[in-house]
């Protein structure tokens, strides 16, 4: 197929740089145009991440020469992927979509809206039937949740859909890298835990019901986040206990994780053959050795064991630079492409 031309908002940032990374050498898209902040305009990509570059390897070559341009429309492309931050995000999304092109988002700002889909590919794809709401015409945009919240939508849909979820308590433990560049000061962090992340436990607790939900309408149960700041590098980790409306077994959650693998997703590019990997090692997963399982895209669960207060209780592991973020983005613009809404 033709390669579909593509540009990144927010390309010189910690998110922006993983998408133009994951871009290299993508099947279906080719990047055209790379833009940023007024600091950043006219210099070659190369140059103005010079010092800065924290994706890995080295910038791509076809990259690196490209000249940092305005957040504006006008660029030769279909979809923007947009990792701006939220400060600036929103009016800029919509003056995009506006202009006719399709955004796959990974700012906050509208993942909230009523017509605005959430996605994460393997669990609610039916969501982009919302565009058809926003009223761009041939534009619109898409977002992809909260790091954190991917991980823990991504690990209660397979129960949900099985067995019912009614109520969750969870509880993360973030990363710097979620902080963005350059983050907590090190005298901050250094041998200490921050249990304070402004407006992520409201995040969680409202995109996952909207992710889990019937369209416009969020799920019913309720759930309830915690979350804390820690010195490690990537990975967010974080403790869920999980009542279900129907008791079961510890075979059969386990199936429901491993077992995993929505049609929807598999001639997608970025998405791994299955989602979710289930660890029988009690220590498991850990930010240091689970990380990178298929490539940043899958997610860890271990510690899978009954509640004595709930029903069942277990740990998750998601890649937030990745799954959670960049490859979050790219993954929801190549469903874009595979259902038709991006010609």
């Amino acid at each position: 197929m033709e390669r579909m031309k593509v540009a990144v908002l927010g390309a010189t940032g910690v998110v922006g740089q993983r998408i133009v990374a994951m871009l290299d050498r993508h099947p279906w898209f080719e990047v055209t145009a790379l833009a940023a902040s007024e600091g950043s305009v006219g210099a070659p990509y190369g140059q103005a991440v010079r010092g800065r570059w924290h994706a890995p390897g080295e910038v791509p070559e076809w990259a690196a020469g490209l000249p940092v341009v305005r957040c504006v429309p006008g660029v030769d492309a279909r979809i923007t992927f947009c990792a701006l931050d939220a400060n600036v995000a929103g009016p800029i999304e919509e003056a995009f979509a506006r202009a006719g092109y399709l955004v796959s988002s990974n700012a906050k700002n509208h993942r909230m809206s009523r017509s605005v889909p959430l996605v994460i590919p393997e669990v609610n794809p039916e969501h982009l039937s919302l565009l058809a709401m926003q009223g761009y015409g041939p534009g619109g945009i898409v977002t992809n949740p909260n790091c954190s919240t991917t991980g823990i939508a991504l690990a209660l849909a397979p129960l949900h859909k099985r067995f019912g979820v009614s109520r969750v308590v969870v509880t993360t433990m973030q990363s710097l890298s979620g902080a963005g560049y350059p983050g907590v000061p090190a005298l901050a962090i250094a041998g200490n835990v921050i249990p304070y992340i402004e407006g992520e436990e409201e995040k969680i607790e409202k995109e996952t019901v909207k992710i889990l939900g019937n369209g416009d309408r969020p799920a019913g149960f309720r759930i309830s986040a915690q979350c804390n700041r820690v010195g490690t590098t990537v990975g967010h980790l974080a403790t869920l206990a999980v009542e279900l409306e129907r008791k079961t077994s510890y075979e059969e959650i386990a199936d429901a994780f491993t077992e995993f693998r929505p049609l929807t997703a598999h001639d997608l590019p970025t998405a791994p053959a299955a989602p979710i990997a289930l660890h029988d090692d009690p220590s498991r997963p850990q930010p240091a050795l689970d990380v990178d399982r298929g490539r940043g895209m899958v997610l860890t669960i271990g510690k899978l064991r009954p509640d004595p207060v709930f029903d069942w209780r277990f740990t998750l592991l998601v890649n937030n630079l990745v799954r959670g973020a960049a490859g979050a983005a790219i993954l929801n613009a190549e469903l874009l492409v595979q259902q038709g809404l991006a010609t």
